[in-house]
């Protein structure tokens, strides 16, 4: 039988209890850099509007008597668009001044990045167009099919979001 050293070996000691080459001090160096990047990264961003991003606005001409534009709007506001609402007695006129043809028509028009939205049009065609950007007047549902945003209820119809260019041609953007 082995008879056990009593007396610990100083140099194990030493080595087990080896403080690491990253001590506190560098830790809470590096660790402050890394805050001071952070704040320098927010006010610069603030002054130089690099930060986050900001919402798209989309402009929305609705009568103020319609509840499902009304609910098309909030859509819109949850899909992160900033809206601004106009209320108008008329809207046909706008649509003639944005070249929204009338068999295209629906309840509310509405503007975005130089494109028109036409009627209850969800926020991933809209997204979708700013996206890929074609070259098109903009988007449409016409109509005010059930189902489709701020016309939800128990009824779901089948619906095509069109796309429509100055010229007047018209294809299918997506179904729904």
């Amino acid at each position: 039988m082995r008879r056990r050293n009593k007396t610990p070996d100083k140099t194990k000691i030493a080595q087990a209890h080896k403080p690491s080459k990253f001590g506190r001090r560098h830790v809470l160096a590096v660790a402050g850099l890394v805050l001071a990047g952070i704040i320098g990264f927010s006010w610069t961003s603030g002054l130089l509007g690099t930060g986050a991003v900001q919402a798209q606005e989309l402009k929305v001409y609705k009568s103020p008597w319609c509840g499902c534009c009304g609910k098309w709007v909030d859509h819109v506001r949850a899909g992160g668009f900033a809206v601004k609402v106009e209320e108008v007695e008329d809207v046909d006129p706008i649509k003639a001044r944005l070249g929204v043809p009338e068999e295209l028509a629906s309840c509310h028009t509405a503007e975005v990045d130089g494109y028109v939205v036409e009627g209850h049009v969800p926020v991933t065609d809209i997204r979708r167009l700013l996206a890929e950007r074609p070259d098109a007047r903009g988007l449409a549902v016409p109509g005010m099919p059930m189902g489709s945003p701020g016309m939800e209820g128990d009824v779901k119809e089948p619906y095509n979001v069109l796309i429509f260019d100055a010229d007047g041609s018209v294809e299918i953007y997506s179904k729904r």
